[in-house]
């Protein structure tokens, strides 16, 4: 079982840390992962300067760009071989509803998936690590769950996975569920800089909008897991046939 880990808060993240401690003893697993937080990054990829890869003591591989980044180079020839699973994180704070458009654990994750490799993307729903040894416990069920061919569905698959910060003996069985909804972010933030300029800050997101029974705000709020798989195709499917006819003629 080849395993490649990544994350978007950066190599040094006690998340990260925590999710190779849980998952190194099931197969060979690497970390390949951003030098500074990257966090909100979604999908980028850098294509206008150079990125370098280094090594850390611990082993732990690092490159000066995005998450995505990371392990697109994994992936087209870092590594040498394709991995059987990418897992991202575990991310300091929740990956739900809108947050996963942003997400560069998320994006991470999806990067795999796009090279047609299995991906996970794990979140702890508050910031600070406070029981970050149970979401690593479930990263770890759920990687293994995997290997014994329990996630029986069509490969590739991406699941972003949002675990509450309880202790494991207090966390509800897994639920599968759909994105929830948020409200729009809050106002932008502005400040002065010392020579007089504004800065501008892009405010917090804004709370839970749709949050009712089925989505992640829901079963996380309930002390579930929440497992979301996700897809990459945004096409409206259902409105194709309303906007062939709304426009039928405008390019005759």
């Amino acid at each position: 079982m080849n395993i490649l880990i990544s994350n978007d808060d950066g190599y040094q993240a006690p998340g990260i840390v925590a999710l190779y401690e849980a998952l190194k003893d099931l197969g060979h697993v690497e970390v390949v992962a951003p030098e500074q937080n990257n966090s909100a990054k979604s999908n980028a990829l850098t294509l206008h300067s150079p990125l370098y890869v280094h090594q850390a003591a611990n082993g732990f591989r690092y490159i000066n760009g995005t998450p995505a980044d990371c392990v697109h180079i994994a992936l087209t020839g870092l590594l040498g071989y394709k991995p059987d699973l990418v897992v991202s994180g575990i991310n300091n704070g929740a990956n739900m509803g809108d947050d996963t458009i942003y997400s560069g654990t998320v994006g991470a994750a999806m990067e795999g998936y796009l090279f047609g490799v299995p991906a996970m993307a794990f979140s702890q729903v508050e910031k600070g690590w406070a029981h970050l040894d149970s979401a690593a416990a479930c990263a770890r069920e759920l990687v293994q769950t995997f290997m014994q061919g329990g996630l029986s569905h069509p490969s590739p698959w991406l699941l972003n996975v949002n675990v509450p910060n309880r202790a494991k003996a207090e966390l509800k069985p897994l639920r599968i569920t759909r994105l929830g909804r948020r409200h729009a972010a809050e106002r932008v933030i502005t400040q002065l800089s010392p020579r007089g300029e504004t800065m501008y800050w892009i405010g917090s997101a804004g709370p839970a909008k749709d949050d009712s029974d089925g989505t992640d705000f829901h079963a996380t709020f309930q002390g579930h897991v929440s497992v979301t798989p996700l897809q990459v195709d945004l096409t409206e499917h259902a409105a194709l046939d309303a906007w062939a006819q709304a426009l039928h003629g405008t390019n005759e």
